[in-house]
């Protein structure tokens, strides 16, 4: 999985891997290494003003795993990232 945003790359196998990727990036996030959940808020807070407001609610029946990759799908659509979907072989 590949996940292009603001001329990067991120590479994972997972989406949490992606957005745990995009976390460690983000100079300006406070909380590295809690839960995805609140990495998730936090950037969708930022992507607000673009974003229609109920796409800002995060599911509690959702796993992790399951929001970080509808999360990654939202930011596609709404064209802050590019999201592809490739074999694992071609991540190496």
């Amino acid at each position: 999985m590949l996940f292009r945003t603001k001329g990067e790359i991120y590479r994972g196998a997972s989406a949490v891997e992606i957005v745990r990727s995009l976390e460690q990036s983000a100079a300006d996030y406070p909380h590295r290494g809690q839960s995805v959940r609140q990495f998730l808020r936090w950037s969708l807070d930022r992507l607000g003003h673009s974003l229609h407001p109920r796409e800002l609610g995060l599911s509690d029946t959702l796993g992790d795993e399951a929001l970080a990759l509808n999360y990654l799908c939202l930011c596609e659509e709404y064209g802050a990232g590019e999201l592809l979907m490739c074999h694992q072989d071609s991540l190496t």
